[in-house]
């Protein structure tokens, strides 16, 4: 089904399909009368049969409206197609008759609604445009304000722990000077008290003695020379107490502060009084402008992408430009072009290589398990790849990161879309696509009928019209599906079976299929026609297994016996 103008913003990826049953290509043109969106060759079928050669057909862009059926509530079997411009009432052609109508002017309903639809169409892509991404840009200002003011608290909490340090320090330095103060005072003291307690010690001594001299002579029996008889008062004239003083200790007194005193020694954070910047909004005209930049530069690059195709075609014989071999693998099972002449090789031992296009080896990564199609490249050059349940991404620096968890099921096969970025995983039974931040956003499993499409899809890639191919090697088929699920065609060999594996497609929508069965390479177009046997036997392929186009639309093949590489030149 096409898409409505509506839904496809500035810079979708997804085109407008033709409207004529069975054809399924670009839509560039409309039908008015019959409001049927047409191709180039529908376009000319229509205005070349007699039944509609006068209708008016016109660019997509240029259609009318279709606007809602709505039948007239006073004549049921007529639609509501004009509207009075007096009464300012829409109506059906039977109501313009009637007598409260008279003389009135009409106006054609769906020219109203086109113009009303467009004017709408013309906001939604202001919005789009210019309203959205700029809201958006401030958004993101705002986030980058939240972690610039973020390092400016953390520093000034920083500031006021190192200044609470610095006082902290100061003060423990104070306090031992203080200390050491009051010890010295304190050794002074002392020694003065042990001086007097030695004078007094002196004195007892003395008096002990006295005591003695005075008892022995009492108890003397002689009275000759008796000092208690003769000298009694020199014997009895006792020294005075020494006189001593009392020592007079030091007093502390505690320093005169308060909080706000501490507060002041630390430091005070306060908000400058300046006015707030309003943030700038660019002018409409600017975002404006850019848009039309960045459009004329796509369009630029679309119409270099497509002077390109326009100059391939199929070569009328394949050429063999080289061959490399791949240290580090047992052999090739798969191959993805990486973004500066890189290419990444694995095989199914777990290993993962990233090569130059001589085979010289830039990086390895070692697997706990891996599937088929185990590896991809995204549009912003990031090598993706899955190991068990894990998808993980490796940038141009080689820094490693887990990107999405698949949940119970191990991946077979991935492949990043050049298209929108999605990301598509094959695995049992089904084809999962991932948007680029990895969230989940679409399930392929059954088509239309209810019937199951995959069994186990082991490599998966994308067309340039956004098919998604998928070879599945039990149900022995290449299995096309477009971009909404929808199943286009299947493929299943020429004249016998195939066994599919590696599957790519190139610039010319071309799908090139590797069948292990008859040890061959196939070519089918983007609607699944066979076009032919790209590579034989006969051109020595055995085990035909990976298949990658470089950037020189050159196929590179791998096989499973080997690891070996082959570059083949089969466009001109």
């Amino acid at each position: 089904m096409a898409l409505s103008e509506s839904q496809i913003p500035p810079d979708a990826q997804h085109y407008l399909v033709c409207g004529i049953e069975d054809c399924e290509r670009n839509c560039q043109f409309y039908c008015n009368p019959c409001h049927q969106p047409m191709c180039e060759q529908c376009k000319y079928k229509h205005q070349k049969s007699p039944k509609t050669k006068n209708h008016e057909v016109v660019p997509y862009r240029q259609r009318k409206r279709q606007i809602p059926v709505v039948k007239c509530s006073d004549h049921p079997t007529k639609d509501i197609d004009i509207l009075c411009d007096e009464c300012n009432v829409p109506l059906c052609s039977k109501c313009s008759t009637m007598p409260v109508h008279k003389g009135h002017s009409f106006t054609d309903l769906e020219t109203i609604y086109t113009e009303k639809s467009a004017a709408c169409t013309k906001e939604i892509q202001k919005i789009q445009t210019y309203f959205m991404p700029t809201a958006i840009d401030l958004q993101k200002e705002i986030k980058m304000d939240a972690t610039e003011i973020k390092a400016v608290m953390d520093s000034i909490r920083s500031s006021m722990r190192d200044e609470a340090k610095s006082l902290k320090k100061l003060v423990d330095e104070v306090t031992s000077d203080n200390i050491e103060q009051v010890n010295k005072m304190e050794d002074s003291l002392k020694e003065m008290l042990q001086s007097h307690d030695k004078t007094y010690q002196d004195y007892i001594s003395y008096l002990e003695d006295l005591v003695k001299q005075v008892q022995g002579y009492l108890s003397s029996t002689q009275l000759q020379n008796n000092l208690i008889i003769f000298s009694l008062s020199e014997l009895l004239k006792i020294r005075p107490i020494p006189e001593t003083t009392k020592p007079v200790p030091p007093v502390f007194t505690a320093g005169q502060y308060c909080k706000e005193d501490v507060a002041k020694l630390l430091g005070t954070v306060t908000v400058p009084d300046t006015k707030p910047e309003n943030r700038k909004i660019k002018p409409m005209e600017t975002a404006v402008h850019t848009q039309l930049k960045l459009t004329r530069k796509q369009k630029k690059h679309d119409k270099e992408k497509s002077d390109v195709k326009q100059t391939l075609s199929l070569s009328s014989h394949v050429t063999k430009v080289r061959e490399f071999t791949v240290p580090g693998v047992d052999h090739v099972y798969h191959v993805s072009l990486c973004k500066s002449g890189r290419l990444s090789v694995s095989d199914m031992n777990g290993n993962l290589i990233q090569t130059d296009l001589q085979g010289n080896q830039l990086q390895k990564i070692q697997l706990t398990s891996c599937g088929f199609g185990s590896h991809t490249v995204t549009q912003d050059g990031d090598l993706i790849y899955t190991d068990n349940k894990v998808i993980n991404r490796i940038t141009l620096d080689n820094t490693i990161t887990e990107f999405i968890k698949t949940g119970g099921e191990i991946p077979l096969s991935i492949h990043s879309s050049q298209i929108n970025g999605d990301i598509l995983v094959g695995r049992d039974g089904k084809v999962t696509r991932y948007n680029k931040t990895g969230k989940e956003i679409q399930n392929i499993q059954r088509d239309n009928k209810g019937q199951e499409l995959y069994d186990y899809p082991i490599y998966i890639t994308e067309n340039i019209n956004g098919d998604i191919c998928t070879s599945d090697s039990i149900k022995e088929v290449v299995v096309v599906v477009n971009k909404s699920g929808q199943h286009r065609f299947s493929y299943t060999g020429q004249g016998s079976k195939i066994h599919p594996w590696g599957v790519c497609t190139d610039l010319l929508g071309h799908i090139l299929v590797c069948d292990s069965y008859s040890h061959t390479v196939h070519l089918l177009d983007q609607d699944g026609q066979f076009l032919c046997q790209l590579l034989t036997e006969q051109q020595g392929i055995t085990c035909p297994c990976s298949v990658c186009v470089d950037d020189e639309n050159n196929l590179i093949m791998g096989q499973s016996n080997t690891n070996i590489l082959t570059v083949y030149k089969y466009l001109q």
